[in-house]
């Protein structure tokens, strides 16, 4: 967004900050932007705000490689608060920022040891060994992390994607349901959970996806890779030695999903879910066939 800079004064660069602050919005290029401008020659009129202001401005300095811009603001705040971890924590991410990961992990360390309650450098430290590609250290790292502060979804969110990344599933999937329990109303968590018990495969973890993709296109019935996931769990517990019984009823699930996502990709058919048209059937059939590369769902017997 550009700014009429002759327009704004320093009190209107500062409401902006507050804004961006309190929306926590990064807008790193605009932040520079107004504080090289206006701002940083009215930095005593901003008062008790000062502080943040400093700690907005060095962020974005440090996200458009700023970093002398970032190196004055660590050093105003680190003359105003000598030994506050918060602006150790700020002097590690400069470190990150010119690639000497040692030496801003030797700082990480020291705030953890004075204060093993506090989050942030820990997910700094996990941040630095992705960085550097160690994602074996990370997951280490991310794990002790998980110990102490088990609520944090955010966490469980990462150390799943590290385990994907690794090809630790069932670790993944595990991840995935401690986020669930936080959130077992989210769509998008039962289809993500899904998703990796079906990557998992064998007819165990094709039944449990099977439910996970249920439940997700029963919270949200738009969310077309549930009803896709759904179509393809119901057409491998079709083909396989399941009972007759179940193969029968997944096959029902299948015509359900093929409506629905007929309905949802092309409402002009006005397509009703559960007709008995042998051309239709045909037709939907054939549609999904190309999707899916081929996959038939066998009649049970």
């Amino acid at each position: 967004m550009t700014y009429n800079l002759d327009e704004m004064n320093w009190s209107d660069v500062r409401n902006l900050f507050r804004n961006w602050r309190d929306d926590n919005e990064r807008k790193s290029d605009e932040v520079m932007q107004l504080w090289d401008a206006i701002l940083s020659d009215k930095q005593s009129k901003l008062g008790n705000e000062r502080h943040l202001v400093l700690e907005q401005v060095m962020i974005a300095a440090l996200d458009c490689n700023r970093i002398e811009t970032a190196e004055d603001c660590i050093r105003i705040l680190t003359a105003e608060f000598p030994g506050s971890l918060r602006i150790q924590k700020y002097k590690a991410m400069l470190l990150e920022s010119l690639e000497r990961y040692d030496d801003a992990l030797d700082v990480l360390e020291q705030i953890i040891k004075k204060d093993a309650t506090n989050a942030a450098p820990r997910k700094r430290k996990v941040a630095i060994y992705k960085a550097q590609g160690r994602t074996s250290e990370a997951i280490r790292e991310l794990c002790e992390y998980m110990k102490r502060f088990m609520s944090d979804q955010e966490g469980w969110h990462e150390l799943c994607n590290l385990y994907l990344a690794e090809g630790e599933y069932a670790k993944a999937a595990f991840c995935m349901e401690e986020v669930l329990l936080h959130n077992p109303h989210s769509h998008l968590i039962h289809q993500r959970l899904a998703d990796i018990r079906y990557t998992m495969g064998g007819l165990d973890n094709i039944e449990i996806a099977k439910s996970y993709y249920c439940q997700a296109a029963k919270l949200n019935n738009n969310n077309l890779r549930a009803l896709y996931g759904l179509f393809l769990c119901c057409g491998h517990i079709a083909n396989s030695k399941a009972t007759l019984s179940k193969r029968k009823d997944v096959q029902k699930l299948a015509q359900w999903a093929i409506d629905q996502i007929k309905l949802k990709t092309t409402p002009e058919a006005s397509v009703k879910p559960g007709k008995n048209s042998k051309e239709d059937l045909k037709d939907e059939v054939a549609a999904l066939e190309q999707a899916f590369g081929g996959l038939d769902i066998a009649k049970a017997n």
